[in-house]
């Protein structure tokens, strides 16, 4: 007899070899080897396996590596066999060398097994820890090592530092070789620079420029300004997102027959920067033509439909302002006794006018009802929380909406990383079961920042927050603010669903100091309580009630402040009832574009304590878009007005200057807080002035809100601002105004009229990776002679 071998394979991967290429060729080389010798000396020799012995293997088991192959006591010496039964052993990743051998009618099979990884390390990571990177990496300590889980894991590397922008990362794996057949993994990793995007390149836009489009994309080019931003570095799904966005703001603009032709982002030979190219067809700019309405849905006419519709003839076509207002008719008519209302927007284009005729369809949707709502996943958030938030109930209608404003509400509680509806058939075909899963995210937040404004100075705070209290949805917090002129601190509690009824109720409790020695010369403290309770009518009508008492203290007064200031010092306990009632309908509760709002309050204090007065105010604003002017919807007009009025209804002694009207500074840009309205000169001729605030008060503002297309990618967005306003009525303990009477004390009051006072200027606000900064620059056109200037207004801060 004579001997055979059916396959000797040594593969051994050390120092920086490519590990799939090694794993390549010895699967290569054994197959080779398989086909060669053991397929002639088989049928050269024919016989039955009598026996199969097992050597070198030291871990594994006989028996594990016989139930791995496919021969087996009794089966022929077949080269097909054993070459499959060498391939499958091999393909356990638990040898590095197989060897099969022929001793008459015995089969040797002569095993190196591959070696127990000891430890798998990383050297040369700063941006991805070693726990994230051994999470995403097969081979793991007490694992059996092979070549070719090593060249994945490689790969898995590279791929999670791809995603966090880095193309052009080395990963060197190296195997160290210990005793007991053990061996130590290494991968050397060297991150290398972040693969930044050098440029963003636009084909086929004619109506907007490149840096207007660059706006619009989330991708941005690599700047020295964005090393705390991650938006200039390369991920292919944000260009695919950005793709979407370009669309979206050209069916925003008119661009109706606008198509994303491609989106690519080619890598630099270096791998250090990336180029993206969208390649666009923008088509014409239509405008909205005709615009009618077809009423199928009973009992509602076309003309009443008809009112509920904002847009007008001629101006740009907007595809989401037109889904926007067919939701409003839909949530209204279902509002109105119409559950099963329907609306849906029909466009019909003319690309000869270049118009887009407008129908909204109106019609009853099919009756189905919700037989079941089921809430999974909230472990902390209890059930009803969430329930009370949605707009649907068990045997609510089920419209086409349903799914979509469940998910939302749930998601704009904010306690949820993940909210998912599913909807499925109920025990009847006009009945549905909707299940919500959610899933818990940490609502504990702790802020700290810091910044810098014209009033306080350089400010810090601090706060603790816990946004929903033990499941509860109760909002509690507590914070404090310390700055050069003031300092705070709050406690407050909230419950949105107060008594389990669309109420909000809450609970502040703080301290202030502020000391006003920059353009006052007295320091006031204040503490106490209020007690707050809100509700709302409909979804742009609400009012809140709050109740306060507060200790206030004036003191630190300048020993030569004016003889009304130094009235003021001492204590007084204010015992106070307001209400406000709010009607809005602005479509952001900040940098709003359109809509309006009026704001009425009115206080009253007496109820107990030393303060006597009664105090109302309203407020007025409405947001012009000026898209059609500009044909950018970047560019806003607002108008906003306001007026109070304080009067007192106890004795002058009990009248504080720190309750009155103060003009200048946000209500009044271009004077000082305080700088228009009564004010006396301190005592013996000191040149030093004391605001007295006063008690009847107007002002008004035109501002115009504007993109800065050279400076938006910073973040940076301008204004240009003409404001007006005026304060009058002395309010004070006594007055020192009549010779006569006041003797020694007469001092003098100016500024104590209501002709207008004019300022225009500019602004700037920009959104820098540390907060917002804003500067306001404002130069009086109309004042009086002793009005207090402030050119230059800024202030900065935010929680980081």
């Amino acid at each position: 007899m004579f001997p055979f071998v059916c396959s000797a394979v040594h593969a051994q991967t050390t120092g920086n070899v490519s590990h799939s290429t090694h794993a390549k060729k010895a699967v290569k080389s054994s197959s080779h080897a398989k086909k060669g010798s053991v397929s002639k000396h088989v049928t050269k020799q024919g016989g039955i396996i009598q026996s199969i012995q097992v050597i070198g293997n030291d871990r594994v088991e006989t028996p594990t590596v016989l139930s791995y192959m496919l021969a087996q006591p009794g089966d022929p010496f077949n080269k097909d066999l054993l070459d499959r039964s060498l391939k499958t052993l091999y393909a356990t990743g638990l040898f590095k060398n197989i060897t099969f051998h022929r001793s008459g009618n015995d089969l040797q099979v002569k095993v190196v097994e591959n070696p127990v990884v000891n430890i798998v390390a990383f050297e040369g990571n700063r941006k991805i820890k070693d726990g994230d990177l051994l999470k995403y990496t097969s081979l793991k300590p007490r694992a059996v090592y092979s070549p070719a889980l090593i060249s994945s894991d490689r790969q898995h590397i590279l791929a999670m530092y791809a995603a966090k922008g880095r193309y052009s990362v080395t990963v060197t794996p190296q195997i160290i070789h210990l005793s007991k057949n053990r061996v130590d993994v290494i991968y050397k990793i060297n991150e290398g620079p972040k693969t930044a995007i050098e440029k963003l390149s636009f084909v086929g836009n004619h109506a907007f420029s490149e840096a207007r489009l660059a706006q619009v994309t989330s991708s941005k080019e690599t700047a020295w300004y964005r090393f705390l931003s991650s938006a200039d570095e390369y991920n292919p799904e944000r260009v695919k997102y950005d793709a979407e966005l370009l669309r979206r703001f050209y069916l925003r603009n008119g661009f109706v027959d606008f198509k994303m032709i491609n989106a690519t982002g080619e890598l630099s030979p270096d791998h250090k920067s990336f180029y993206i190219t969208y390649t666009m067809s923008e088509g014409p700019q239509y405008r909205l033509g005709k615009i009618d309405v077809r009423s199928n849905l009973e009992g509602v006419q076309a003309d009443k439909i008809r009112d509920m519709i904002a847009m007008r003839k001629g101006q740009i076509y907007d595809g989401k302002e037109i889904e926007d207002v067919a939701k409003s008719i839909q949530e209204n008519l279902q509002a109105q006794g119409h559950p099963f209302a329907v609306v849906r927007p029909e466009i019909a284009r003319n690309p000869e006018k270049k118009r887009v005729d407008l129908l909204f369809d109106v019609m009853e949707g099919p009756r189905v009802y919700v037989e079941r709502i089921d809430i999974n996943g909230n472990t902390v958030t209890k059930d009803n929380v969430i329930r009370r938030e949605l707009p649907v109930a068990e045997n609510d209608p089920y419209t086409n909406t349903t799914e979509k404003y469940m998910k939302m509400a749930a998601e704009d509680l904010g306690y949820f990383k993940e909210v998912k509806v599913e909807q499925a058939q109920g025990s009847a075909p006009d009945k549905r079961s909707v299940a919500l899963n959610v899933q818990e995210k940490p609502t504990g937040e702790f802020s700290l920042g810091g910044g810098y404004s014209t009033d306080s100075g350089v400010l810090g705070n601090i706060g603790l927050r816990q946004r929903n209290f033990l499941g509860t949805g109760v909002d509690a917090g507590i914070s404090g603010t310390a700055a050069y002129y003031a300092k705070q601190v709050n406690l407050s509690v909230t419950d949105p669903y107060f008594m389990n009824k669309n109420m909000v109720a809450g609970v502040d409790v703080f301290y202030i100091q502020n000391s006003y020695q920059t353009y006052q010369n007295y320091s006031e403290d204040r503490y106490g309580a209020s007690f707050r309770l809100g509700y709302a009518f409909n979804n742009v009508l609400s009012q809140q009630w709050t109740y306060s008492i507060i200790n206030r203290r004036v003191h630190d007064i300048w020993d030569r402040s004016s003889y009304y200031i130094l009235d003021q010092k001492g204590s007084s306990l204010l015992s106070q009832l307001s209400t406000t009632i709010a009607y809005d309908t602005r479509d952001a509760r900040f940098n709003a574009h359109t809509g309006s709002m009026v704001k009425i309050g009115g206080d009253i204090a007496g109820l107990g304590g030393d303060a006597k007065y009664y105090r109302g105010k309203i407020d007025v604003s409405h947001y012009i878009p000026l898209d059609e002017i500009t044909g950018n919807r970047d560019w806003t007009l607002s108008l906003t007005a306001g007026a109070g009025y304080i009067g007192d209804m106890g004795s002058k002694k009990d009248t504080m200057v720190i309750d009155n009207f103060y003009l200048g500074g946000n209500n009044l840009r271009g004077f000082y807080d305080g700088g228009v309205g009564p004010r006396s000169h301190a005592i013996y001729g000191h040149d030093q002035e004391d605001f007295l605030g006063g008690r009847r008060m107007y002002t008004a503002s035109a501002q115009v809100n504007f993109p800065m297309p050279a400076a938006r990618d910073l973040g940076l967005t301008g204004r240009y601002f003409v404001d007006m306003g005026a304060l009058d009525g002395l309010r004070v303990k006594h007055k020192y105004t009549n010779p006569a009477t006041a003797g020694d004390k007469y001092t003098g009051v100016y500024g104590d009229s209501m002709s207008p006072r004019v300022s225009t200027g500019v602004g700037v606000s920009w959104k820098s990776p540390f907060g917002l900064l804003n500067v306001d620059a404002a130069l009086p056109l109309v004042r009086e002679k002793h009005d207090r200037k402030q050119l230059l207004r800024f202030g900065f801060g935010q929680q980081f």
